[in-house]
Parts: C-alpha cells; sequence; structure tokens
C-alpha cells in the first residue's frame, strides 16, 4: 500500500490543480460584464483607444524619443548633404586630393571624416541655437512637435541663406514657377536647400579650380623638362609627384586650405 501511495498522491495533485484552473476560468467568464480596465498609457474612453505620445508631466514619452530619434538617424546623411557645410569641404578635399596626383591616399573614409568633424566645428552655432530653442524645449514640454520643427528650422534657415547667391535662388523660384519673395524670411524651405546645394558646388569648384593650377604648372614643367630630354617613355606622373608633394608640404597646404574653408563661413 505504501509503493502505491506515491503515484496515487501525484494523480491526486495533478486532478486538483486541472479542477482549481477550470474554477477559475468559470469563475471570471462568470463575472457581470462591465467596464473593461483603464490602462493609464493607452486609456479607453467610451469605446475610442486614445493613444498619448506625452508623459504625465507633458515631456514626450520615452518610446516617442526612441521613434524620434530612429527617424533622425535615417535622415540624418541627407541633412547632412544638404543644410550643412560638408559638402563643399568634401568636394574641395576630393579636389586636392586629385590635384596632387594621389588616387587614394588620404582615403576616402579620411577625407569624409575630416569633412565631417570640419562640418560640425563650423556648424556648431548652428546646433548650439537648435539645441537651445527647439531640443530642449521639446524635451521640457514646452512646445509641441510642430513648434520644435518650425524653431529648429530657423537657425538652418539663416545659415543657408547667408551662404546662398540671390542668382540661385532666383534660378529655384524661377522652376517652381514661384513669384519673388519679399524678403528672406518669405523664400520656401524647398526652395532655399536645393539653391543653398548650386551655391555650395560652385563655391567648392571655385576653390577645386584654384587648388589645381600650381599642380597643373609643375606637370606642365616636368612634362617640357622630358621632352626636350628625349624621355619620352617616362611618365611625367612619376617625376612631378614628389615635386607636388614636397611643394604641398612647404606650403602647409592642409593648413590653408582648412583656413580658407573655415573662413568662408565667417567661422575663422
Amino acid at each position: 500500500m505504501t509503493r502505491r501511495s506515491g503515484p496515487i498522491g501525484r494523480t491526486l495533485a495533478v486532478v486538483s490543480a486541472a479542477v482549481a484552473a477550470v474554477a477559475v476560468l468559470t469563475a471570471g467568464a462568470a463575472l457581470p460584464a462591465g467596464d473593461p480596465p483603464v490602462d493609464p498609457i493607452t486609456p479607453v474612453v467610451n469605446g475610442i483607444v486614445n493613444v498619448g505620445i506625452n508623459g504625465p508631466d507633458g515631456a514626450p514619452a520615452s518610446s516617442v524619443l526612441v521613434l524620434l530619434g530612429i527617424t533622425v538617424l535615417s535622415v540624418a546623411p541627407a541633412v547632412l548633404l544638404m543644410m550643412t557645410s560638408f559638402t563643399k569641404i568634401f568636394i574641395v578635399l576630393a579636389m586636392t586630393r586629385n590635384a596632387i596626383g594621389l588616387t587614394s591616399i588620404p582615403p576616402t573614409q579620411v577625407l569624409a571624416g575630416l569633412a565631417l568633424f570640419l562640418s560640425i566645428f563650423i556648424m556648431w552655432p548652428v546646433i548650439t541655437d537648435v539645441n537651445t530653442l527647439a531640443v530642449q524645449p521639446y524635451l521640457a514640454g514646452n512646445i509641441d512637435f510642430t513648434a520644435a520643427m518650425h524653431a529648429a528650422l530657423g537657425p538652418l534657415r539663416e545659415f543657408m541663406l547667408a551662404h546662398t547667391r540671390q542668382e540661385d535662388l532666383g534660378l529655384m523660384t524661377r522652376a517652381a514657377n514661384l513669384a519673388n519673395p519679399a524678403s528672406p524670411s518669405d523664400v520656401p524651405i524647398q526652395t532655399l536647400i536645393p539653391a543653398f546645394m548650386i551655391s555650395e558646388l560652385r563655391a567648392g569648384f571655385i576653390i577645386g579650380f584654384v587648388i589645381f593650377v600650381p599642380f597643373l604648372v609643375i606637370d606642365l614643367v616636368v612634362s617640357a623638362g622630358l621632352m626636350a630630354l628625349g624621355m619620352m617613355m617616362l611618365p611625367p606622373v612619376m617625376i612631378s609627384l614628389p615635386f607636388k608633394i614636397l611643394l604641398f608640404i612647404l606650403v602647409d597646404g592642409w593648413g590653408l586650405i582648412i583656413t580658407a574653408l573655415v573662413g568662408s563661413y565667417g567661422s575663422g
């Protein structure tokens, strides 16, 4: 009898647990149908689910901040290329590398990194204004998302207007069949951004052309000297490249280029 008590006891325990579970489910089903429990995050009022995006103190919820952060990261490359000084700086650095005759030194990643941090340096006053006028008030719950976007566009608009030619603004305005704006503040953002890009491309190519000239002179002198010596089969690049690198080092080329780039935005 003792050896059979173990299996019988376990069987009775399983049966008791099953009966208890059925009793709980039956009791839950027998409860009167009343108002559903109210979720503090997504409250249900009269059958309508209200999804709130702000916390209890009026500040944006953490989930909304995560969503906005992911959105900013997804559009950051476009903003970096179209609304900052990155484009012109990268064009000038790449054209300088080509003018020297080095196709892969410095690597493109190095040039992009240098252009990125120079852009942050140049745009730092704008970034500070955006953080003060838009980001911090929105995080504190003082303004909504729409007001934060308008406040953030203000410093960026001032920066782009200060470095955009009127000819390029007129070009994009005529292309969009719009009337001439009465003041710079009336320029639409969809017109200002491409006009700013065109101005940056033009300025970058002008600086690149000026950088190309002394290296072109060295190439011409070396080519003429090789032809005078009858050394037709020797590539001129092999002779001119060391002289161009030496000239670039002697005049502190990187320092001059970076100083000119920073000074072109009034940050020098």
